[in-house]
């Protein structure tokens, strides 16, 4: 995966990677993987979406509110080789 970040993007993955991921981190992703493998994360999710996607819709909507997406939009506004790429509702969302 690295052969496709810069060599200074790839030394901070080997310097700031193992303070970022941790013991406690790992634990975590099991923990995270076995409530896909279980079936929990799909009912918590289907549940969710049963019932209009409250959690889900606040959560969305104020990561869109979050300051990197405002300086994202900025940043490609300045760069015209880019195609626009708006945020899109999906189907199922009014």
């Amino acid at each position: 995966m690295r052969y496709s970040v810069s060599d200074t993007a790839e030394h901070g993955d080997y310097t700031g990677g193992p303070r970022l991921v941790t013991d406690e981190t790992r634990r975590e992703m099991r923990r995270m993987l076995a409530e896909i493998q279980d079936g929990t994360y799909a009912r918590q999710w289907i549940a969710e979406d049963q019932n209009g996607r409250p959690w889900f819709n606040e959560t969305r909507a104020g990561e869109r509110q979050h300051q990197i997406e405002e300086v994202g939009a900025r940043l490609r506004a300045l760069m015209p080789f880019l195609r626009p790429a708006a945020a899109r509702e999906p189907a199922g969302v009014s």
